[in-house]
């Protein structure tokens, strides 16, 4: 039992040595200065589109859809993480999740709530946002993807906090003399006057099981609704009743990707090696290796099957794509993004965490581009093209605006990820101690080698000795 002790207290050392009240070095302060700086800059150039209106962008009647919907539907696809490594992980029980759960729903639950706002921003009139709702028409698929969405986001928001309660409380209890009163108030608060009584655990316990069977199905939805904006649309490249599967794979290949950098970066920057092993990345790999082999057959079925065709107008888009003005990026991101992932990921010394790491940034910035080229191609060969118009409505290359906007959103995506490790654990730390615990008990096999355990949900010594 002291054996027990002193391991659970490295544990809890380890974890909040970054939320420590003082702990925020001069790194940490120049990294948040220059974040808040390019978010104050987007802010900036999104209220100059606002006072000058969508001419101050690259936009036009063509491409009325540009850098924005292509990064909302890119920021959606990455929220998927949670649902992946969590919440499937959670039910099926694997052992090496603990570690890395909370990362993957805080992604999510910041991917989703800066993914909601693009839609807003590539609006020429934003305040009529409520009227989407007031005089929404339920046949419409956009009403159906605010619903999905809003829905997504509170259930992913509920999943990110659900398991933080216990931790929040040790954060308070272990603060209370050298936290700010504000601080210790946020803790009070969130903590939700937990006590981690058995009564305690059994609540917390049941509120995680029902979302986690309940966030999987919505997640799914949500994506499978995204798609549905394009395939429900009358246009060459869109209509593909593939669209549904093809976008959740998508979301699942570069959401998963996105959840081993996020990893990585906590590992690098925290010192979390003993925790977060090179086994984890070797098993999220595998798991990403699945996807994407998974994406590059959607892929092909998405391009073959017409490209065998040829019919007019998605001959023009696919001749577009395979030898014209977007060949290169086109080509790239099927053998770069694709099957480069692939080669890396299909073998031992690939999966490594360096490999692991080179091959999700290029995933994850594929997934980007890619998002890009469903896009915008297809909006720039419609059926019946106007006559007499401007020889820039036929071409589109986002401008400063754009640029400025987006990297705003991405800027506070890894803001509001930095300010939280700095204020939260960013792993969990009675699911790691449970871990330890059972792999001691016998009942699971340590984290780092073996396989794993699937025939328990909690064990409540475990948790009694959290509470201690």
């Amino acid at each position: 039992m002291q054996h027990e002790h002193i391991a659970n207290e490295k544990i809890r050392a380890d974890f909040l040595k970054p939320v420590t009240p003082g702990n925020f070095g001069k790194i940490s302060l120049y990294w948040v200065i220059g974040l808040t700086v390019l978010l104050c800059w987007g802010i900036f150039a999104y209220i100059y589109q606002l006072r000058t209106g969508l001419e101050a962008t690259a936009m036009r009647n063509y491409v009325s859809w540009g850098l924005y919907i292509s990064t909302f539907v890119f920021f959606i696809g990455i929220s998927h993480s949670g649902t992946l490594v969590s919440a499937i992980l959670r039910i099926t029980n694997q052992e090496w999740r603990r570690p890395i759960t909370r990362s993957a729903e805080l992604l999510t639950a910041v991917a989703l709530m800066f993914g909601g706002i693009m839609p807003i921003i590539d609006m020429g009139r934003p305040d009529r946002v409520a009227n989407m709702i007031i005089f929404g028409r339920l046949q419409s698929p956009l009403l159906w993807d605010i619903m999905c969405i809003s829905t997504y986001l509170t259930g992913s928001l509920l999943f990110l906090y659900l398991p933080m309660i216990p931790d929040i409380a040790l954060c308070k209890e272990r603060f209370a003399t050298t936290g700010s009163k504000f601080r210790l108030w946020v803790y009070d608060k969130l903590s939700m006057g937990w006590k981690g009584t058995p009564e305690d655990w059994r609540r917390l316990e049941r509120a995680m099981r029902v979302m986690t069977v309940m966030i999987i199905p919505i997640a799914v939805s949500v994506h499978t609704v995204v798609s549905y904006i394009f395939a429900m649309t009358l246009r060459a490249g869109w209509n593909s009743t593939i669209f549904g599967p093809y976008f959740v794979i998508g979301a699942l290949y570069s959401g998963s990707a996105g959840v081993i950098l996020t990893m990585a970066a906590f590992r690098k920057i925290y010192h979390f090696e003993e925790y977060i092993t090179a086994r984890h990345f070797d098993l999220m790999s595998k798991i990403v290796l699945s996807l994407t082999m998974i994406y590059a057959y959607f892929n092909f079925n998405e391009y073959w099957v017409p490209a065998y065709k040829m019919q007019s107008h998605e001959g023009f888009l696919l001749t577009d794509l395979f030898s014209g003005s977007y060949s290169t990026v086109f080509w790239i991101l099927q053998f770069g993004t694709v099957l480069l992932p692939i080669i890396i990921l299909a073998t031992p010394r690939g999966r490594k965490p360096m490999g692991t790491t080179i091959a999700c940034v290029i995933i994850v910035a594929g997934a980007w581009v890619k998002r890009y080229i469903i896009v915008i191609p297809t909006l720039l060969h419609p059926f019946l093209p106007m006559q007499g118009v401007p020889q820039s409505w036929s071409t589109y290359f986002p401008n400063w605006v754009e640029f400025s906007v987006t990297g705003g959103a991405l800027a506070g995506i890894f803001l509001v990820i930095t300010l939280f490790s700095k204020y939260f654990p960013i792993a969990s730390i009675w699911e790691v101690e449970e871990g330890v615990h059972l792999a001691q008990q016998g009942l699971a096999p340590a984290i780092p080698n073996g396989q794993e355990h699937t025939n328990h949900t909690s064990h409540p010594v475990a948790k009694e000795a959290f509470a201690q």
